[in-house]
């Protein structure tokens, strides 16, 4: 069976010199966008964690370009010669491994200093293990934070999540393996028993999101030795409950600008306390009022 031609150009537009960075697959190749493809095909220069991992991508849809490494080790020798290659009026694209860069991977000293130096820097959106994970996790999306990787040592982890637990948020963390067991044992210590999901290989064959407590997935057995890229989701904590004052302070002001029921509505919703309840309390506080 003969092997597929990559897709065409999205247009023959030539690409303005400038640093773009560019999201690549986290597992599946099919995931890159065609804009991505553009970009890569006319970068002068491409940046790369691994030239390795990224040549079998440009080699995997047929094309060539100049690679060079720019990982945590190499930035400080390569960031002068490609901001000198930007003065140049040429084009250079980033990438990292897998996802979107500068997402837990190197290269924001160097977007910083592009910008410092008035250099154009283009994002060329696309895959990201942070928002597939938080999109499958059944946890809220409404607000989440990205917190990274926790520290590898217990007691230093726990104390960087006591500094995350009053967050109103969902939580999201990478972890490799190795540490998965440990950490999630130290989230439910710190965090409590919260809602949580635990997204490996996404996009990939054995692709797995393994929901529950953060306590019962410590323990669970399908998570006893994981490969391959980790992400873990935490539902946000439960909020004590607001008291009567708060409430009606709420209300007060909320009487100001709003008819008693819209009143009600916005202050549950702040509150989450029940609206029948506040509609009750927002007429008694306009009556008293007149």
């Amino acid at each position: 069976m003969s092997r597929r031609p990559p897709p065409p150009p999205l247009s023959d537009t030539p690409l303005e010199a400038g640093l773009y960075l560019v999201a690549t697959p986290i597992g599946n190749l099919r995931d890159i966008t065609l804009r991505a493809l553009d970009v890569l095909a006319q970068a002068d220069l491409v940046l790369a964690e691994d030239t390795r991992v990224s040549g079998k991508l440009l080699a995997a849809y047929g094309l060539s370009a100049r690679l060079e490494r720019y990982d945590e080790h190499a930035a400080e020798r390569m960031r002068p010669r490609v901001l000198a290659a930007l003065a140049a009026g040429e084009r250079v694209a980033l990438v990292s491994d897998a996802g979107t860069p500068l997402v837990s991977d190197p290269g924001y000293r160097l977007v910083r200093a592009a910008l410092e130096q008035g250099f154009a820097v283009h994002p060329i959106p696309g895959p990201s293990a942070l928002l597939a994970a938080l999109t499958v996790a059944g946890l809220p999306t409404d607000r989440f934070l990205f917190a990274g990787f926790p520290p590898p040592k217990s007691a230093a982890r726990r104390s960087f999540l006591e500094e995350l637990a009053g967050v109103r948020a969902s939580l999201v963390f990478f972890e490799g393996g190795s540490r998965l067991a440990a950490s999630l044992a130290d989230m439910a210590a710190v965090l409590g028993p919260r809602e949580a999901a635990v997204a490996r290989e996404l996009t990939k064959l054995y692709e797995t999101v393994v929901r529950g407590s953060l306590a019962e997935l410590a323990v669970d057995p399908r998570l006893a030795d994981p490969k391959g890229e980790i992400v873990i989701v935490v539902g946000p904590g439960r909020e004590a409950q607001a008291s009567p004052e708060d409430a009606d302070a709420a209300l007060a002001d909320a009487l100001k600008r709003l008819k008693p029921a819209g009143a009600a509505a916005e202050v549950a919703k702040a509150l989450g306390l029940p609206r029948r309840d506040l509609y009750r309390r927002a007429m008694e506080l306009r009556k008293a009022a007149q």
